[in-house]
């Protein structure tokens, strides 16, 4: 760590910008951390430490490229060292949308509609020739974190061999009930944590409201993906009826402007529970990990939150029964749902 911190320090150096002036920014769940800087002029910038050994930056790169060109507010980039993994780039400010959210939820609605609209920038874009297709290898490794880390680890649970045959019968439907879909630009972490609300008199707020990061993992894939991410996010719950208002007009936005989506609003429902389904079982695989391998155990917290979301929609769909049979017996809380399907 020491290390990063002189090569960053001697960087900026270079760049003219006195390095006593860091301060921490944020961290995410990988191995990027973000700093603030003040330049002489007392404007800030943001510096992204990528360590090369652990996370590329050309893939932010060329996605934020991607980004920019369809209007969407990215971060503007001012330098790069890409063979030290910095990169220095202008500031968003420091309130999320989460924290916008937390302090005046009244607010929600608009948001959220502003936060939707965003995404359908991002979805009615033509496939960029640098984004990789979310195909069912993908998937697949993403749905494995759940045995391996939130039901061995966390749970300290083992499958019986039908168990274990159910689960992979179970993953098979849900990878293929996400490549059926309509296939648009996916974000893959499109949630309140990496929306930033833009102040007044930024230049990028004539593009919108909410600036956009961490697109770095981004894929051409499942168009309910990021629809499930944002309005299921695991960080922050809201009632049924609330988020199904925003979802039909999500929908009926995304007809009106062409972008590829279901015909019915019924199906594109069932699908966005579906895609949910795979997502949350990733993501209680990846929070388990993030708290045992790499020590960040805040992210155990938001686990029952992740299961509500899972329970409902396995109790909603008889196909989905038998993973339904596994979570009772794991965890026999019962959750209550007003519709079956």
């Amino acid at each position: 760590m020491e290390e990063r911190r002189l090569a960053l320090t001697a960087w900026l150096h270079d760049l003219g910008i006195a390095s006593d002036s860091l301060t921490p920014a944020s961290e995410d769940a990988s191995f990027r951390r973000y700093w603030r800087v003040r330049l002489n002029d007392g404007t800030t910038r943001i510096v992204m430490d990528a360590p090369p050994e652990k996370e590329a930056i050309q893939p932010w790169l060329q996605i934020r490229a991607c980004l920019a060109e369809a209007n969407v507010p990215v971060p503007t980039v001012e330098a790069v060292a890409a063979e030290l993994g910095f990169v220095l780039l202008s500031d968003f400010g420091s309130e999320t949308l989460a924290t916008r959210l937390n302090s005046q939820p009244e607010t929600a609605h608009e948001w959220y509609a502003e936060a939707l609209a965003t995404l359908l920038v991002l979805q009615k874009q033509p496939r960029p020739a640098a984004l990789p297709e979310y195909d069912a290898a993908k998937l697949k490794a993403e749905l494995r974190l759940f045995p391996e880390w939130y039901l061995g680890r966390h749970l300290g649970v083992t499958l019986t061999a039908t168990e274990q045959q159910m689960l992979e019968q179970s993953f098979t439907a849900l990878i293929e009930r996400a490549q059926a879909q309509p296939q648009v630009f996916v974000h893959r972490d499109y949630h309140s944590r990496n929306l930033m609300v833009l102040p007044d008199n930024h230049p990028l707020r004539p593009l919108g409201a909410l600036g956009v990061l961490d697109f770095q993992d981004a894929v051409w894939g499942p168009i309910t993906y990021d629809p499930v991410s944002l309005l299921r996010d695991a960080y922050l719950e809201w009632p049924e009826e609330f988020t199904l208002d925003l979802l039909v007009r999500y929908w009926q936005q995304a007809r009106r402007l062409g972008v590829p989506i279901h015909e019915r609003f019924d199906d594109f429902y069932a699908d966005y529970e579906w895609m949910g389904v795979q997502r949350h079982l990733k993501v209680l695989g990846i929070f388990a990990r993030l708290a045992y391998r790499d020590g960040k155990t805040g992210y155990l917290d938001d686990l029952p939150r992740v299961r509500r979301y899972l329970w409902k929609a396995l109790l909603r769909y008889s196909a989905l029964k038998p993973l339904l049979r596994l979570f009772e017996r794991l965890h026999p809380e019962e959750v209550q749902v007003a519709l079956t399907f």
